[in-house]
């Protein structure tokens, strides 16, 4: 009997791209298609070794737009398939991507940030797609993005996104960055048994009854495979339950709406954070990639310093969890935003807060991480009230500051 290769278990000394790629293989990954585009390139790679290896299939496409189409195609016939990209190659799979939402197509696109706009710095860091992750395709929908801190993470979190792709029926984004994936960490992957991997809902009903948009209690419809001799019409376009265009706003309205149902009421299960120093803080950072590595030394600093300041590290990016910003922001004076971008999730912090709590972004345009005493400074230079706002009577209202100070020492 041949080895299983499909997950090395043990202790591994790779790359954050790299552990992408061991993530997708250790959720059942068969099938990549993508094309090289730095700093991603390194996923790929790792994926046309290792797929050859169980059986899977590795294509390198002539581009973007058609390597999320094959995702797209590999993942009807029943394959789990994923895509790596950065940059541009983002941008130009943005139409298909919504192909897949509006397909309901289970997939997973890996993005690994670097400085734009246009072909900006391809070797260096940049955290400037989150907004692009949640509102780059057309329409309305909702989608899911996960944002590893570390090697592990990308591992960990790679693992998890096939899992609520499968769940939900969404294409779900991996947010990482240049840096999260250049580095070269531990990574301990764990025995085969011990990992949770969710496989998608399958149909078993009569063939002749199969309604491939047909959804049931939780909102999501089952699944068949491609080819195995069930009538199937699938389209980007408007469609009822058996795949067929439906020009009308009564077709638009219901199916729009359970797009966007079944990840919007499913928060409990898809939010993640980690929280740090959050008993009763009066400045909560609120961080994530390699932006929120750097802040837990920051806060570290901070606290030494007399601040009292905690930490809210964003895993789950979107959805966004807005009811534990907006409950915190009754609770505390200012949450500070350190971005490597001029600011994107700093404006849902703020939209959260409604005017209870200010908002202080720490931006930078890219090239380069954060130093900790960058985020210190703005901490510490806050004019904090001599006690906490109370919770009845009027607030006043909060508005988004930008740190002149972080801005200038960007490219230092």
């Amino acid at each position: 009997m041949s080895e299983d290769r499909s997950v090395l278990t043990g202790e591994h000394f790779i790359t954050g791209d790299e552990a992408c790629a061991e993530g997708g293989m250790a959720a059942g990954c068969m099938f990549f298609g993508g094309y090289p585009i730095t700093p991603a390139t390194e996923v790929a790679e790792r994926m046309a070794k290792r797929l050859p290896e169980v059986g899977g299939t590795f294509i390198q496409m002539e581009d973007e737009i058609a390597s999320m189409n094959a995702i797209l195609g590999a993942s009807w016939a029943g394959a789990k398939s994923m895509s790596s990209t950065s940059g541009p190659g983002v941008s130009l799979m943005m139409e298909n991507l919504g192909l897949g939402i509006m397909l309901e197509t289970p997939c997973v696109l890996v993005n690994v940030q670097r400085g734009g706009p246009s072909t900006g710095l391809p070797t260096l860091v940049g955290q400037a797609d989150m907004m692009q992750a949640r509102w780059g395709s057309h329409g309305d929908y909702e989608i899911i993005a996960l944002s590893p801190v570390s090697c592990q993470e990308c591992f960990d979190l790679t693992v998890q996104a096939f899992n609520y792709s499968e769940k939900y029926r969404v294409p779900v984004l991996v947010m990482t960055d240049e840096s999260i994936g250049h580095m070269t960490e531990k990574v301990v992957i764990p025995p085969k048994e011990e990992i949770e991997v969710v496989n998608r809902k399958m149909y078993d009903g009569p063939k002749e009854e199969y309604l491939p948009f047909l959804p049931d209690d939780d909102l999501i419809p089952p699944m068949v495979k491609v080819g195995d001799g069930y009538r199937i019409h699938a389209t980007g376009l408007t469609h009822d339950a058996k795949g067929y265009p439906v020009m009308s706003a009564d077709c638009q309205e219901p199916l729009v709406h359970r797009l966007i149902d079944k990840i919007k009421t499913k928060t409990d299960d898809i939010v993640m954070v980690e929280e740090l120093h959050m008993d009763d803080p009066d400045i909560v950072i609120i961080s994530y990639g390699i932006s929120a590595r750097v802040s837990y030394r920051a806060l570290q600093l901070a606290r030494e310093a007399g601040a009292n300041v905690g930490m809210l590290r964003l895993i789950t990016v979107w959805p966004f969890p807005e009811e534990m910003i907006r409950e915190l922001a009754k609770k505390v004076q200012t949450f500070v935003v350190p971005e490597i971008n001029a600011g994107q999730v700093v404006l849902e912090v703020e939209r959260c807060c409604a005017g209870n709590a200010e908002t202080v972004l720490i931006p930078k345009m890219g090239g380069a991480v954060f130093q900790p005493n960058e985020i210190v400074e703005v901490i510490l230079g806050l004019d904090q009230a001599p006690k906490k706002k109370a919770s009845t009577g009027k607030k006043k209202a909060g508005k988004t500051k930008s740190s002149k100070k972080s801005t200038e020492k960007v490219g230092r």
